[in-house]
């Protein structure tokens, strides 16, 4: 028996979705936009239901519009739908349910009011009396990004390789390279499968490509962004053609691609990783990202540190490089706490200095008594960070144990990754699975001395190895359905630490930005950028931070070395000006004059870091490039913009930068850092371009435009 298409219409004033519910029963995302578009026609539907299940047994298949039946996701029928509300959060719950196999699927939509951007996961319930083998399931399949040929000729791809110390790196290329027009002569080929995926691999949910995308009309600047909420390598992205629609599918991990499969018992459940999706109707990417940063704020866990952004001295990056000693220490402390330093923290090697070096013996954290000499220890250096005003924090990597560990061998094999029966060794380490009570036990106990027995107020919590496709502790379990289950029993253990101590703040660190993800930074306070140590080489990566995390959660290294000239200290303080400022370096041995440059960056910090809470980013002179000689990064309040522009050698003296946020208003321009600097600026509101010279290269400034009130959130 079939009925008449209905139409379920959901949203608020930023953002609507349009659900239809087909004669066929099959649900589909047809429309997300701005609210009072118009109802999808017939023509314009996809042929993509809510959700895409692949099982043993019923695989996934196309024949030209119609979907095979053994495709389990074509057989999920509308089964009932509710909105409601939680708290800011518009919330639709769409029930699926496929009588063949008792199958049901429950799709959330969850929008904060004001944004325009959707977060989507998917829980699956078996409800009948067999087995089903999960091979993959989409957290969120969008159809009509783009509506038509001559819509997805104009369409660009947006994603971001991020490697080690070249972090955050966006690219663009048009969507027809990977979605080409095939022709038009056979009927039967009309439906092109060309596509363009991204996936996560190994443990490092952003090693290689950042777990973001996006989609942007070159001409009316329509865009659309996404995120992948997953703190593990298994992930994947495909944006591609069907039937003249561009459409969106977005996944945790899966079997094709990393392994992955569940047994889904009968009476089980299995919830999809979380994703979001980011919609601007005209404003291009700058808009996009903007919408998403404030979707990232909403939907992280509240902490004081995201309203204060205290100034952090770390001794790793250009500094003690992990040979950190009393000693060593002290000068440091006083430096930094001179300079206006709010934490200390100890990075690596606190903890072992002897046999051999301390990258395979880590996992008891307990400070090597031949680094900390005298009655006191480690405590002597703990006890001068509180005496100076400062909050000491340490260097922690939890989910490792080195081979010489006395924890490798005190700990059973079933608390650790393993495959085929054999614990997993990595350059010398083992990593746990946090899914064991023995394991999570053991962090415990280290985190409750280090926090609640000496006081420690923050922690740098690294990881540093790849033990490849995951664990497979279980009987019958795949390596990638084993790293999942540990991923989610690292977030429940962050949530736990943090429960326990809800004013520690905690750093994520994963060789610098390995594993850059917001189902960390929806729980973490900070997010290490880079571990890159060249300052002209960090200024693309900092002035990119802000599209993959929120401004007062990118940590960027400020590091000044004696052999600066005073262009490159303030080249390098201007890289974190407009983020959070990692202060390192040899700050005893700079000469006065680099000194009191880095004394002057942080009180200027210090002045404009509450903007710095409510601000949004843009890109005056687009994304930027790993060679750009001039990049830009501004962050907008309703009545300030702050501006970062840095020049690199081999760039022109002058650029001009469009700020069409700012059209036809008066701007007074300030220099805020450095005060000395030989900038010339000049605005222009006809064009809405700020004309900009600065003489030397390297060299850096942060301005502050002044300006009428907008609309700007």
């Amino acid at each position: 028996m079939t009925s008449a298409p209905q139409i379920v219409r959901w949203g608020h004033r930023a953002l609507e979705a349009e659900v239809v519910v087909g004669e066929d029963g099959i649900a589909r995302l047809t429309r997300l936009g701005l609210p009072g578009g118009l109802p999808p026609e017939r023509r314009s539907w996809p042929p993509l239901p809510l959700v895409e299940v692949t099982a043993a047994g019923h695989g996934r298949a196309w024949s030209g519009e119609r979907l095979i039946d053994s495709y389990i996701g074509g057989r999920l029928r509308h089964r009932a739908h509710r909105a409601t509300r939680d708290g800011d959060w518009h919330v639709l719950t769409v029930e699926l349910h496929d009588p063949e196999t008792g199958l049901a699927a429950e799709v959330t939509y969850r929008s904060p009011d004001g944004v325009p951007v959707l977060r989507s996961d998917v829980v699956l319930r078996n409800e009948g009396d067999a087995t089903l083998h999960l091979e993959s399931v989409s957290s969120l399949v969008v159809g009509p990004l783009a509506d038509g040929p001559d819509a997805i000729d104009g369409a660009d791809l947006l994603w971001a390789e991020n490697d080690w110390v070249a972090e955050c790196r966006w690219q663009r290329r048009p969507m027809r390279v990977s979605s080409p027009v095939i022709g038009d002569r056979v009927a039967v080929y009309d439906n092109g499968k060309g596509e363009f995926t991204q996936s996560g691999r190994g443990v490092w949910s952003s090693c290689g490509r950042l777990p973001m995308g996006g989609l942007t009309d070159r001409r009316p600047g329509r865009t659309w962004l996404w995120q992948i909420e997953h703190n593990g390598g298994g992930w994947h992205w495909e944006c591609g053609e069907r039937d003249t629609l561009a459409y969106l599918a977005l996944f945790g991990p899966t079997d094709i691609h990393h392994g992955w499969r569940h047994p889904l018992e009968p009476g089980a459940e299995f919830r999809t990783v979380p994703v979001a999706l980011a919609f601007s109707d005209a404003g291009g990417p700058d808009e996009a990202f903007a919408a998403l940063t404030r979707y990232r704020r909403a939907a992280r866990r509240p902490h004081a540190d995201h309203l204060r952004l205290p100034v952090i001295f770390n001794d790793y990056m250009n500094c003690l490089m992990g040979d950190p000693t009393t000693e060593k220490l002290l000068p440091l402390v006083d430096a930094a706490a001179e300079a206006g330093a709010e934490y200390f923290v100890i990075d690596a090697g606190w903890y072992d200095g002897e046999n051999g070096g301390w990258w395979d013996s880590v996992g008891a954290w307990e400070p090597a008594a031949s680094r900390f000499p005298g009655e006191r220890g480690i405590h002597e250096v703990l006890d001068r960070i509180r005496e100076r005003g400062m909050v000491p924090g340490l260097w922690l990597e939890p989910e490792v144990i080195g081979v010489r560990s006395p924890m490798a061998k005190s700990l059973p094999d079933e608390a650790f990754f393993r495959r085929d029966g054999v614990r997993v060794t990595e350059t010398g380490r083992h990593h746990l699975d946090l899914r064991h009570p023995a394991a999570r036990a053991h962090l415990d106990q280290v985190v409750d001395r280090l926090v609640g027995e000496w006081g420690v107020g923050y922690l740098k919590l690294d990881h540093n190895i790849d033990p490849g496709s995951g664990t497979s502790a279980h009987p019958g379990e795949t390596p990638g359905a084993g790293l999942l289950g540990h991923n989610r029993a690292h977030l429940d253990w962050l949530d736990g630490i943090l429960d326990r101590y809800p004013h520690l703040v905690v750093e994520n660190c994963s060789s610098g930005g390995m594993r850059w993800d917001y189902a960390l930074l929806s729980r973490l306070q900070l997010q290490s950028t880079s571990d890159q140590q060249n300052l002209q080489l960090y200024a693309p990566i900092a002035a990119s931070a802000p599209t993959a995390v929120t401004p007062e959660q990118g940590a960027v290294w400020a590091y000044p070395q004696p052999e600066d000239s005073l262009d490159e200290v303030a080249f390098t303080m201007a890289n974190a000006l407009l983020g959070r400022i990692h202060l390192s370096g040899l700050l005893p041995d700079l000469p006065p004059e680099a000194r009191a440059l880095v004394h002057e960056a942080v009180t200027v910090y210090k002045a404009i870091r509450t903007d710095l809470t409510q601000a949004v980013p843009a890109w005056p002179l687009g994304l930027p490039a790993w060679d750009d000689p001039w990049l830009a990064l501004a962050l907008h309040t309703p009545v300030t913009t702050y501006l970062t522009v840095w020049r690199r050698p081999g760039a022109e003296t002058s650029t001009t930068l469009p700020l069409s946020p700012l059209h036809g208003r008066a701007v007074r321009v300030d220099v805020l850092y450095p005060a000395a600097s030989q900038v010339v600026a000049s605005w222009h509101p006809d064009t809405a371009a700020l004309t900009l010279t600065l003489p030397a290269a390297p060299s850096a400034v942060l301005l502050r435009l002044a300006h009428a009130a907008s609309d700007t959130p």
